[in-house]
């Protein structure tokens, strides 16, 4: 036994303790994975997954936990002592909500350089990653065969030509339901906007708990969707993705955006307090900001990278839009009031 305590003595003293780490009674072996913690629209292609493992030496596994809404939700339950070691998909809508509960640690990336000025962070604590618009998309053939024109706008949705034809998401789990619920506020005005949802409610809007059952289950435009409602609250990117995945060849989406009542979203990534490994957090964040990464973002999630210069699939120019003038809040207006304007909303168009 003597060797073996000697050589624990030694490693004790510093000589790679976290080899042996288990048999001298020491601290934990170094960790050989990072886990991100995500919604469930994240996704990444294996090359680019592969490459991060290959320069990190370390394994990533994702943690997948719903709509981006549930996915903050169930880090604030665990905050201090989390499920991964770093969450990626707080946008605007839920930013004040990591960050006045403590869910982050600082941290400035060294890819933040490269980033546009437009989409620069607000706090240390978090990393612009990519962005998106939320906006209406609709199935261009139930209009066509119907011989009926597409809602234009907001206020076209409460017409009752449009009746039961809308699904949204719940903003109180989604986050592109409460940017939904965002620009209808900027549009109508605090006194105003419950009584626009009224008239939704009357007018048959279909509210889903989030983006996946609402685009892949009650939209009627996607592929194989099951679904009978031609109207959704989605991306301005989506037409694009419905060709670039579409079975065979497309000349034109079967689903359009509407830009009449787009917000923007920028989506973040984080540092989670009480990571065990927060090293490997900071090598994936370093890592989500480079060119590699930042060029996976168009075609593997449908939004822009934050990154200057990073080149666009063919079919977000041909099938995409980009809002002119996207609504958008302050931050600060978000996080005095948000939760106020959801419990509003729930009293109008749930109870």
């Amino acid at each position: 036994m003597k060797p073996f305590v000697t050589l624990c003595h030694k490693l004790a003293l510093g000589v790679a303790l976290a080899l042996v780490a288990g048999g001298c009674g020491g601290k934990s072996a170094a960790p050989t994975e990072v886990v991100l913690v995500t919604h469930d629209s994240f996704a990444v292609s294996k090359d680019v997954r592969l490459a991060f493992e290959r320069a990190s030496g370390l394994k990533l596994r994702i943690l997948q936990t719903g709509d981006a809404g549930a996915t903050l939700n169930q880090a604030l339950l665990t905050a201090g002592n989390p499920q991964g070691d770093v969450i990626f998909g707080i946008d605007d809508s839920l930013l004040s909500r990591a960050l006045d509960e403590e869910l982050l640690e600082p941290y400035r990336s060294h890819g933040l350089d490269a980033v546009e000025p437009a989409f620069a962070a607000p706090d240390d604590r978090v990393t612009p990653i990519d962005a998106g618009d939320v906006c209406l998309n609709v199935d261009r053939s139930y209009f066509a065969g119907r011989n009926l024109a597409p809602p234009a706008s907001l206020a076209d949705l409460a017409l009752p030509r449009y009746r039961d034809l809308l699904v949204v998401e719940n903003p109180a789990t989604s986050s592109p339901g409460l940017s939904f619920l965002f620009a209808t506020i900027v549009r109508y005005g605090e006194q105003r906007w419950a009584g626009y949802w009224l008239r939704l409610r009357a007018n048959g809007v279909l509210v889903v708990d989030g983006w996946e059952e609402a685009y892949t289950q009650q939209f009627s435009g996607a592929a194989g969707s099951p679904g009978k409602r031609p109207v959704v609250v989605s991306y301005a990117t989506s037409p694009a993705a419905e060709v670039i995945f579409a079975s065979k060849p497309l000349d034109e989406s079967p689903t359009a955006a509407i830009e009449d009542g787009c917000f923007r979203q920028v989506e973040y990534a984080g540092v989670l307090r009480g990571a065990s490994n927060e090293d490997g957090a900071r090598l994936l964040i370093d890592f989500m900001l480079s060119e590699r990464f930042q060029s996976d973002v168009p075609g593997s999630m449908f939004v822009h990278p934050v990154r200057r210069g990073v080149a666009l699939p063919e079919a977000f120019a041909e099938h995409a839009i980009v809002p002119k003038n996207p609504l958008s809040l302050a931050p600060q207006e978000i996080a005095a009031n948000r939760d106020r304007w959801v419990a509003r909303w729930t009293d109008v168009v749930v109870r």
